[in-house]
């Protein structure tokens, strides 16, 4: 048989490289929107120990959204409080002052540290649940050569990549350990400190073997490859900016020590042996990330990995905590690493094949940052893939996946660069020591203003057919030219959007859709209403529909409704032929009313809890801001800084940003908001059952 009759061909709408955390999110959303998906890694297993292990809030939200916060929240160790230690003018360390992990009332999870391998796990089921156990991880498969054809790129119907795939063997899929014989798994494999890429050298021994590749035509690829990303690579993209001098280590012990605060997160100075940060894991473990300064980089800027061992990184650690002792028998995880902080040119290549995570940015982990913001991109990204490759949305608005998140990848970088060398930094003596760091500005840079940032709380994406605001495109965006090419299809003047952003000034456009209680109007139970933005792929309209039981607000709640109901509107447009009208916009509201005065059947229009002649009525997206018998009152009006009487509506994306504020009379705003982004039918009524044509 010749070598072509050996190769298999096959399609698939989206196929994802790399099986990381964000991979894992990239495929959890084709997951929850039903799209045809393959999922591959090189590596022959996912994490079983190690890596990443913080969690920042945004992170806890957007699991929530996929229906797995809970596991990750019961299992995980709960940040609660960060310690800070510096010398004294003796050079002895002492705790200098405490403060709150997470910003108090800033989100209603807090920061928490569960090792990756958990995190992967949870995803996992996840996606087996959703998606049938159609879609899973393929390991031992390496790709190898990418090819974009650029006359199909615009062609929706087509799939203009094509990758070629490598089988492994298991022993070649298999990460190759610092030490030899160790019986402690390091992570030096996945370290910037190892320059040196694999897969030429897997893809020579495969060859030898029939059967051992497949080619594959992809409508769209994302690549969540790490930082040394084989498709940043086969796209010739590059990822730009620094190395330092700052060496570190890491290791995962259970300690045996009389550091009186080995259980909370602590930043340590020394006088002159350099820094330490102690992270408490879950089940008794306790992550240092330690500061080498006995390693330094050679003269091509790089430091020898053979003089880091788990040795060496311990020494370090006793020297930095003296005068306290600290000891362990049990090691379950080392690694090390270069401070240095680099971002990506390029997000994407013609709006089909994507990067997501480490493969377009890397810095240090000192701020928690690595999974969570590689997550949140894939969280920005998958559902907009998602919803082009079902046909829902446009595709111009793949266009904001870049001028979104590599203007936060940009400021990640910002943010790495001053806190890591605050981190590595000497404490200085007295306020004339210019070459030392400041003690209190550390504590003010790093957990007053670098917490807000870390938590992944303050995005705030800019103008675009998702975001409708005044501004710039490409100074509110990554200043790209990308970036200065976003449809805005009705850009808003500064005056316009002021009045409509004073309807709900807790629900910043652009921003995440904070989360206050309410109460379902027909059974009373509580809700954080942020519970009710799940991760299914739908936009969703938010009517606050203010004091329904007066007449003159009903009378608005009543025309609104109408709007939405007629053959034209967005809402009905959207609806694919067959489907519940909630199928791509869903639509909840909140009333201001006192709930045991309210009816729903009474007093909301039929448009507020559709009918299903299987279900009957829908009696889980009416809720109101009511007092609750057992949680107490979450004035959410107030908190999202709404007019109790008046109300107004909220267009709000499938991750859970705002994209739109107006008011109840406003539904031709609210029209061409979706107009911009959704692909709608002609709204004319098709005869003898046949499709409607879809039209931009």
């Amino acid at each position: 048989m010749d070598a072509i009759a050996e190769t298999a061909e096959s399609n698939v709408d989206v196929l994802i490289i790399g099986a990381g955390p964000a991979g894992l999110m990239a495929a959890a959303w084709m997951a929850h929107c039903g799209v045809k998906a393959r999922i591959i890694d090189k590596r022959n297993t996912k994490i079983m120990c190690g890596q990443a292990d913080g969690l920042q809030c945004r992170s806890l939200e957007i699991f929530d959204s996929l229906g797995f916060a809970d596991r990750a929240w019961k299992e995980a160790h709960h940040m609660i409080e960060i310690c800070m230690w510096n010398p004294g003018t003796d050079g002895v360390i002492r705790r200098g002052d405490r403060v709150p992990d997470t910003i108090v009332g800033l989100s209603r999870f807090q920061q928490i540290v569960l090792h990756q391998g958990r995190i992967e796990r949870f995803f996992l089921d996840n996606i087996k649940k959703y998606s049938g156990d159609s879609i899973q991880v393929e390991r031992c498969v390496l790709p190898e050569s990418l090819e974009i054809d650029e006359s199909k790129v615009d062609d929706e119907a087509a799939y203009p990549v094509t990758v070629k795939l490598r089988m492994l063997k298991e022993e070649e899929a298999t990460p190759q350990q610092q030490i030899s014989g160790s019986t402690v798994t390091d992570g030096l494999f996945r370290s910037n400190l190892i320059q040196e890429d694999d897969e030429d050298d897997l893809i020579r021994k495969s060859k030898a073997r029939a059967g051992a590749s497949e080619i594959v035509h992809a409508k769209y690829v994302i690549g969540c490859d790490g930082a040394r990303s084989w498709t940043r690579r086969a796209l010739g993209f590059e990822l730009k900016g620094e190395a330092t001098d700052f060496i570190w280590g890491v290791m995962d012990i259970f300690p045996i020590t009389d550091f009186p605060d080995i259980r909370m997160r602590c930043v340590v100075h020394s006088a002159n042996s350099g820094s330490l940060m102690i992270i408490p894991r879950e089940n008794g473990l306790v992550r240092l990330y330690i500061q080498l300064k006995e390693v330094t980089p050679d003269a091509s800027g790089r430091a020898d990995k053979s003089k880091i061992t788990p040795d060496v990184i311990f020494s370090a650690a006793k020297t930095i905590l003296s005068p306290y002792k600290i000891d362990h028998e049990y090691c379950d995880w080392w690694t090390g690493y270069q401070i240095g902080q680099r971002t990506g040119t390029h997000f994407d290549a013609h709006g089909r094949v994507f990067l997501a995570g480490d493969a377009v940015h890397t810095h240090s982990p000192k701020a928690g940052q690595g999974m969570n913001v590689s997550m949140q991109d894939a969280y920005n990204l998958g559902w907009k893939v998602a919803l082009v490759a079902k046909g829902v949305c446009r595709r111009e608005i793949l266009n904001t996946y870049q001028s979104e998140r590599r203007r936060v990848a940009q400021e990640l970088i910002e943010f790495d660069h001053k806190i890591s060398r605050l981190f590595s930094g000497r404490p200085a003596k007295d306020v004339t020591d210019a070459e030392g760091v400041n003690m209190e500005e550390f504590k003010k840079d790093m957990f007053l203003k670098g917490n807000l940032f870390a938590s992944g709380l303050s995005i705030n994406y800019g103008p675009s057919s998702l975001v409708v605001k005044p501004g710039d495109a490409a100074e509110l965006g990554d200043g790209s030219a990308k970036s200065a090419s976003l449809a805005v299809p009705s850009p808003i003047t500064v005056d316009e959007f002021s009045k409509k952003q004073a309807l709900a000034t807790g629900l910043p456009v652009g921003m995440r859709f904070n989360s206050f209680k309410v109460l379902n109007q027909s059974d009373a139970r509580p809700w954080h209403f942020q519970e009710r933005l799940k991760a299914d792929g739908r936009f969703r309209v938010v009517l606050f529909a203010g004091a329904i039981l007066s007449v003159a607000q009903k009378h608005r709640v009543d025309a609104f409704c109408a709007a939405l109901d007629a053959p034209g509107s967005f809402l009905r447009r959207a609806t694919p032929p067959g489907q519940q009208v909630d199928s791509v916009v869903e639509v909840l509201t909140i009333h201001s009313s006192k709930r045991t005065d309210t009816e729903l059947l009474r007093d909301f229009p039929d448009m507020l809890h559709p009918f299903d002649k299987y279900k009957g009525w829908d009696y889980d997206k009416v809720f109101v801001d009511d007092v609750s018998y057992h949680e107490g009152f979450g004035d959410a009006y107030t908190n999202y800084g709404v007019d109790k009487e008046h109300g107004c509506v909220v267009a709000v994306r499938p991750d859970q940003y705002v994209g739109w504020v107006g008011d109840l009379e406003d539904f031709e705003g609210l029209q061409r908001y979706f107009e911009g982004c959704l692909v709608l039918r002609d709204g004319t009524v098709p005869e003898n059952g046949a499709k409607a044509e879809m039209v931009h």
